[in-house]
Order: C-alpha cells, then sequence, then structure tokens
C-alpha cells in the first residue's frame, strides 16, 4: 500500500510550494471534479433523506422537567452512548417498557 506524501503546513511552505497546493482554488468552481457517490454512501444518502422530520409545531411531543439522581443521570447518559441514542430516546424506550409491563402499553 502506498502511503500519500506528507503534506507541510501552510505556515511553513515557500511561496512557491503556497501556490502549488492552492491553486485549485483559482478556478471559478471547484465542485466540478466531484465523483458520484459509491452504492453504500448513496444508501446512507437516501437513508438520511428519508427520516421523518420532527413537526415543527412540536405536536406530540412535550419538554418537561425531571430531577435525577447524579449517578442515575450519568449511567443513563453512559447507555445511551453505546446504544448510540440520543438521552431523551432511551429514557422513552424505558417508560414505555416499565407501562407495557404494567399493562398501560401505549
Amino acid at each position: 500500500m502506498r502511503r500519500k506524501a506528507a503534506i507541510k503546513p501552510y505556515w511553513e511552505m515557500t511561496t512557491e510550494e503556497l501556490r502549488k497546493a492552492t491553486q485549485e482554488f483559482d478556478q471559478e468552481f471547484v465542485a466540478d471534479p466531484a465523483k458520484p457517490l459509491s452504492p453504500p454512501l448513496q444508501t446512507r444518502w437516501e437513508r438520511a433523506k428519508a427520516r421523518v422530520a420532527r413537526p415543527e409545531d412540536g405536536s406530540g411531543q412535550q419538554t418537561i422537567a425531571v430531577r435525577l439522581e447524579q449517578a442515575l443521570l450519568d449511567r443513563c447518559t453512559a447507555l445511551a452512548k453505546k446504544k448510540r441514542i440520543s438521552r431523551d430516546a432511551l429514557i422513552a424506550r424505558g417508560l414505555r417498557v416499565l407501562l407495557a409491563a404494567e399493562g398501560e402499553g401505549l
């Protein structure tokens, strides 16, 4: 496998090196050399576009304030990071499980 040549920081380049390194920005429109997305990236792009956005009026959701012990909040945050979901999604999931167990399903 070939290694890329180490690029000098701009502040250490000579005038000629700097001119050569930045010549691509002299063109009118630099986006032309862009390539089409690869199939995996195309799939990710389609999934990202398909996500349902939250309604702007906030219907169906309400912000509440809840007091939690710091240790419990820290554990909640750590688990949410591990599962790669937001903390509010984790709390909502836990409430749904608890309500379902109590026979109060949603």
